[in-house]
């Protein structure tokens, strides 16, 4: 069983490595062992590039047979930019498979498990399954709701504040947290702000890692009058795309203007908390956005959490007192009166980014909310 979780826990590390590579499709992983000797490793690296299973039997050759099989998602059962690997599986003379987690899509979960079964291979299902449930906490996301994985970062001081009262808010963390942030932005379809940000601070909203040739998440501005400057960062697509996200009554030169420039408009109802975020949220998974880091202002954290739109809290913790009445908190909005309307939360993890605290929180019962 130990050895059963030591290779299982290699497939999951290096299915991890691909990390904002593989959107939309899954994190995966695949190890073979034969007798207790690992002859294939694999991992998808890219989206429409081969899977995790292809690459570990391409390196096992004929010494698959009589191999077991670790794999961190159940082999899919249908065709999609390439072959089912089930069917891979099957005939690849493997005797036994090891899976962390069912595939999460319910057209096709056990599927692919059921065919090895009847192939004859011992199959079973669960080993590390809470690891991999979390490593692919976007894809399941998405496969359950159709609906982009929306995570909430925010930097605040010890006493919970993200600005002074006049806006300043340079440099809340030190320079590892903001490396980390960027991390963060290389691994996430898109970064969205609201235009006060874009106003206030005009950011580039890019990736920036030195070590590497990082990724550009999509900008997404929520912009109901169109108050975007043609001048500003944001509006320049040479090195990355961004969506204006602005209401249907938003003037249409405006738009024009802006999307003159390369940049796409996209108009949603307004309701009683501003632009309708399930309505965009719909809107941007249909253009191929699957996950979201949500680093706005107070009023844009706001709306998504009163409409209950975030899935996963990430948070730098400065060590730091800012004080006063009016300084920034990092959730405007309106009032609620009682604390029972608090959403609850659970931490899952904390940690040390250099002198800072990152503190990783994932609000309860997201499950029955999806």
């Amino acid at each position: 069983m130990q050895n059963d979780q030591t290779y299982m826990q290699l497939a999951l590390d290096l299915a991890a490595s691909a990390r904002g590579n593989t959107n939309p499709n899954p994190l995966v992983g695949a190890v073979i062992v034969k007798d207790g000797v690992i002859v294939g490793t694999g991992l998808h690296r890219k989206s429409g590039e081969p899977h995790a299973e292809v690459h570990a039997f391409r390196m096992a050759g004929e010494h698959a047979k009589g191999a077991t099989l670790y794999v961190t998602l159940e082999p899919c059962s249908h065709f999609g930019k390439t072959p089912p690997c089930a069917n891979l599986v099957k005939e690849s003379g493997v005797t036994r498979v090891l899976i962390a987690m069912k595939d999460p899509n319910p057209s096709v979960a056990g599927r692919g498990i059921q065919l090895l079964r009847d192939a004859g291979i011992e199959v079973e299902v669960g080993l590390l399954e809470e690891q991999a449930l979390r490593l692919n906490e976007r894809f399941n996301h998405n496969m359950l709701t159709n609906r982009p994985f929306v995570v909430s970062k925010f930097a605040m001081t010890l006493d919970g504040k993200i600005a002074t009262a006049n806006g300043h808010s340079k440099w809340i963390t030190g320079e590892a947290a903001r490396k980390h942030v960027h991390e963060l932005r290389h691994e996430m379809d898109a970064i969205l702000v609201g235009v006060g940000t874009v106003l206030a601070d005009n950011p580039q909203l890019t990736t920036r890692l030195d070590d590497r040739n990082s990724k550009n998440p999509v900008r997404i501005i929520l912009d109901s009058a169109l108050q975007t400057p043609l001048t500003s960062h944001v509006a320049n697509t040479t090195d990355a795309k961004t969506i204006i996200v602005t209401s249907l009554e938003a003037p249409e030169e405006k738009a024009q203007n802006l999307i003159t420039q390369g940049v796409e408009v996209l108009r949603v109802e307004k309701n009683e908390r501003g632009l309708n975020i399930e309505e965009m949220l719909t809107q941007l998974y249909d253009l191929g956005i699957t996950d979201i880091l949500v680093e706005g202002g107070g009023a844009v954290n706001a709306s998504f959490l009163r409409a209950g739109f975030i899935d996963k809290f990430i948070v730098y913790i400065a060590p730091k007192v800012l004080g006063g009445e009016h300084s920034i908190n990092p959730f405007r909005g309106e009032d609620v009166s009682s604390m029972d309307a608090a959403m609850q939360l659970d931490f899952t993890t904390m940690q040390k980014v250099g002198d800072d605290l990152c503190v990783v929180a994932y609000p309860q019962k997201r499950a029955e909310r999806a």
